[in-house]
């Protein structure tokens, strides 16, 4: 199955340093993800300024409480990076 995750990240001051400092750890797991098969594509959300305020990411998982384990370790997680995480099944197409 395919998922489709939206990450908003915490607004408060320290936000941006949390997420600067799990940002390697992160993309160290996410490199582990791609060459398991788990990730799709993925990358930061961006505001109006450019500054990063989330993530979107496009996983393949057999199940949803796959998804979720991936989601409670990631380091942006465990970091308090990402504050609010919206999860949805979706059928991506292979062109």
């Amino acid at each position: 199955m395919d998922f489709q995750i939206n990450a908003y990240d915490f607004t408060d001051a320290a936000a941006i340093d949390r997420r600067m400092a799990a940002r390697q750890a992160h993309l160290d797991n996410a490199k582990k993800m791609k060459a398991a098969g788990h990730l799709i594509a993925g990358g930061a959300m961006l505001d109006a300024s450019g500054k990063m305020i989330g993530s979107t990411l496009y996983l393949r998982f057999d199940t949803r409480a796959e998804v979720d384990a991936y989601i409670a370790s990631d380091p942006y997680t465990t970091g308090k990076v990402w504050d609010r995480i919206e999860v949805k099944t979706i059928r991506l197409v292979d062109l």
